[in-house]
């Protein structure tokens, strides 16, 4: 591949990309952001990649919105959206493990259960990493076992375990049954499924399966625009804990709506190679991460000082009349917080164009179809069904 297929061709591209964009009718109510994020990613792509993304564009951003979709018809989607950081601490977090396995075995407890229907609880302690020793503690007493045999408990993801598999592990069982129970993922695995979610996307372009390799890609784009989003990374994540609740949506959805297509610059450049996709994918969330406290507190100083008449306004959508921020009231936010929002806007739409473009690079630079039956109907495919509210499972747009 040359370096000016590589440059030229994504920018030329990119520059016809927003012309037919401008004339795009508007999107629904809601998912805006997520489905011009993957639309524009698209034409970060080389010119070897372009023909294929490029014919299925509509697809890639309609179905972008998928997984928010399903959160509440999926068990686990939820967590998958989202890292409550700060729920482990503070920056740099440097307790706080890069590795999904590592993590939950961090957090989480064996659970021996006994015939009599009590229970003994075997929990992290300490790890001396020299030696790959970790020492386990119940409410009595303590032992040391090698840490690599107990972090295999903790590797596919799931709570169910074999009581031998325990046993082999060096922990001394009494009861006759035994799980796992997580006590790390209920609080977010954002960065953790990204890193899974790119091997899932790196094996279907090996594979060279059209369909598998739009829906990943696709839904991908959602996975990684979220951590992009600073309040995705925080137990406030729609100002609940601070007087704030309705922040999420102004941020991540009025604020687009209302300026992307008029204030925003979307010449990001060309996709680029990721080398390591967990330093990756944590670097972004520590970004997001880092501007919480600016989100919040431009928004609550603007509240004090703006007219309190003019920050909600009643808009028409889809019919129904809407109460939503005014239209000068969010662009004194948007002013206040220095452009914030384009900046991760722009961000996103590099790192979900570089994302696929990495593990089509990692799966060997195979050949992409163009136009296909296969692929035009896999972009007609139907949307999944509109999301059901329910109370139990964490909300925020």
């Amino acid at each position: 591949m040359t370096r000016s297929s590589q440059l030229i061709g994504p920018l030329l591209a990119l520059f016809i990309g927003l012309t037919a964009t401008a004339v795009l009718p508007p999107p629904p109510w809601g998912f805006f952001g997520h489905r011009r994020i993957n639309h524009l990613a698209t034409f970060t792509l080389p010119v070897e990649m372009m023909p294929f993304f490029r014919a299925n564009i509509d697809y890639l951003a309609e179905h972008a919105v998928d997984p928010d979709k399903r959160r509440y018809a999926a068990p686990g989607e939820a967590v998958r959206h989202y890292i409550d950081l700060d729920h482990w601490g503070t920056l740099p977090f440097s307790e706080l493990p890069r590795y999904y396995p590592d993590a939950r075995a961090w957090r989480g407890r064996v659970l021996d259960l006994q015939p009599s229907g009590d229970t003994v609880a075997w929990r992290f302690d300490t790890l001396l990493r020299n030696d790959d020793i970790l020492l386990l503690r119940t409410a009595d007493h303590t032992i040391d076992l090698p840490y690599s045999d107990y972090r295999r408990l903790w590797y596919d993801g799931t709570d169910t375990v074999s009581r031998d598999s325990v046993l082999a592990a060096g922990l001394p069982l009494t009861g006759d049954r035994v799980a796992l129970e997580d006590n790390f993922s209920p609080h977010g695995i954002l960065p953790y499924h990204l890193v899974a979610f790119h091997r899932r996307l790196t094996q279907a372009f090996v594979d060279g399966s059209p369909d598998r390799i739009l829906q990943l890609a696709a839904e991908m784009g959602h996975y990684v625009a979220d951590a992009h989003v600073p309040l995705h990374t925080t137990k406030n994540y729609n100002g609940q804990l601070t007087g704030q609740t309705g922040i999420h949506a102004f941020w991540e959805s009025r604020l687009p709506e209302l300026f992307a297509d008029v204030d925003y610059d979307y010449f990001v450049g060309p996709a680029e190679y990721i080398r390591d996709p967990t330093t990756f994918y944590w670097g972004i969330v520590m970004d997001s991460h880092r501007l919480v406290d600016s989100v919040l507190q431009t928004e609550r100083r603007l509240r004090a000082t703006y007219p309190a008449d003019q920050q909600m306004c009643y808009e028409e959508r889809l019919g129904q009349m809407t109460r939503t921020p005014c239209t000068e009231y969010a662009r004194a936010w948007s002013t206040a917080m220095n452009g914030m929002v384009e900046e991760r806007f722009r961000a996103s739409i590099h790192a979900v164009g570089s994302v696929w473009y990495s593990c089509w690079v990692d799966a060997g630079q195979p050949h992409l179809p163009g136009v296909t039956s296969r692929t035009a109907e896999v972009s007609q495919a139907p949307a999944l069904a509109a999301p059901v509210p329910d109370s139990t499972i964490r909300a925020h747009e």
